[in-house]
C-alpha cells in the first residue's frame, strides 16, 4: 500500500469517527427513553433532554462532516 493511499484511508477513518461517536450517543439516548417507558418511569425528563440533545448532536455531526469532507476533497482534480 503506497503512502498516498494510506493517508487517504486515515483521512476517511478520521471522518467516520464523529459519525460513529454521535451515532452511539443517539443510540444511547434512545435506549434511555425506551428503558424509561419500559420501567413506567416518568419519561418527561428523558424526552425533554432527548428533544434537545439529539438535534444538537445531529447538527454537530453535519458541521463536522462538512468540514472534514472539505478537507478530504482532492483539489488537484477538476
Amino acid at each position: 500500500m503506497n503512502a498516498d493511499r494510506m493517508v487517504k484511508v486515515f483521512h476517511y477513518a478520521i471522518a467516520c469517527t464523529p459519525v460513529l461517536f454521535i451515532g452511539g450517543i443517539i443510540a444511547w439516548v434512545s435506549h434511555l427513553i425506551r428503558t424509561s417507558v419500559k420501567l413506567h418511569d416518568v419519561p418527561s425528563g428523558a424526552i425533554g433532554i432527548s428533544l434537545v440533545a439529539i438535534p444538537v448532536f445531529i447538527a454537530l455531526m453535519c458541521v463536522l462532516l462538512y468540514v472534514l469532507w472539505g478537507i478530504l476533497r482532492d483539489r488537484s482534480e477538476p
